[in-house]
């Protein structure tokens, strides 16, 4: 298919299961903009006959010049993790706000805006306030498109949440859970959003805001103890008390600028969340995958479950 596809922020996650689904379905003119080096370097190596350019979303430059002629733009950057308010500053609101210029100089590109489930949660953290100014600056900027807010995310080239659980499991000579473990979570496959996105794209969706949930309710134990059956673990799990996993998490970070698990991620892991959870299997024309089968896919697939991305 001839459509220019511009995807800011495209080699995390999503962008990385973006790509893949959208090959699959004839896409082939797609550009991936990410100043994650690593990680773009991979898409490339995975992906060789897509345009790729390392840029910093959040300044002014030559990457610009893609959307010339784009016919759609899907907004995937995002700071998510970190313990630096000047890059949830910088990566989710400064960037927004070139990109949005940017689409309103060059045509007015059809927008799909990824935002997140945390602009409803309870939590107070960098990644939660600044995801809300963000979605209120999409809003604010006149440009017509559908807003999805997805809930936590997994699958393929998972580094920050499953797929680095699971690497952790195998490091360490046991598995600790903060208190009982009964954190409430409606994890999202990113196969089944990267599918939404692409029904986006393909029926134009222009406006509405649609929370992305994962179907399923399920207790942030029960995650790891899947993760531990679908990866053939022997790692004993173990629950310690709440406030010991804090002064752990918190001494980490004391050494690690961007560590895997902050403070702020275990006080949003913990906060009594539920969000809405809309029929958009029917909406979107896109079945959802029980997560045990996605979650065998995740880890299991065979030509990308072992590509792993850097954190």
């Amino acid at each position: 298919m001839k459509n220019k596809i511009i995807l800011p922020g495209g080699a995390g996650l999503v962008g990385q299961n973006l790509v893949a689904r959208l090959k699959a379905k004839g896409y082939s003119n797609i550009v991936v903009l990410d100043k994650h080096q690593t990680n773009l370097k991979i898409l490339e190596q995975v992906h060789p006959d897509i345009t790729t350019e390392f840029a910093d979303l959040s300044k002014p430059g030559s990457w610009q010049q893609h959307f010339s002629q784009a016919d759609v733009v899907v907004m995937l950057q995002a700071q998510i993790g970190g313990n630096n308010h000047e890059d949830f500053t910088l990566n989710n609101l400064d960037s927004t706000r070139i990109i949005l210029d940017t689409i309103k100089s060059s045509g007015n590109p059809y927008l799909v805006h990824i935002s997140s489930s945390v602009v409803e949660s309870a939590a107070n953290d960098f990644y939660t306030k600044t995801k809300k100014d963000q979605e209120k600056m999409v809003l604010d900027s006149g440009i017509a498109c559908p807003i999805l807010r997805p809930t936590l995310m997994f699958g393929w080239f998972d580094r920050k949440h499953l797929g680095w659980l699971s690497r952790f499991m195998k490091k360490v000579p046991v598995f600790p859970i903060p208190g009982d473990g009964k954190y409430m979570r409606q994890p999202l496959y990113a196969g089944d959003f990267c599918n939404v996105i692409i029904s986006c794209i393909e029926r134009r969706t222009q406006n509405g805001i649609y929370n992305i949930s994962g179907h399923e309710k399920i207790d942030y134990i029960d995650i790891i103890r899947e993760i531990k059956r679908v990866t053939a673990s022997k790692t004993p799990i173990l629950k310690i008390p709440y406030g010991l996993f804090y002064s752990l998490i918190w001494t980490w970070a004391l050494f690690d600028r961007n560590p895997p698990f902050t403070t702020q991620q275990l006080s949003a892991l913990s906060t009594k969340d539920e969000f809405e959870v809309i029929d958009w299997p029917d909406i979107f024309g896109v079945p959802y995958t029980k997560f045990s089968d996605a979650i065998d896919e995740t880890f299991n697939d065979p030509a990308y479950s072992k590509i792993i991305l850097e954190f």
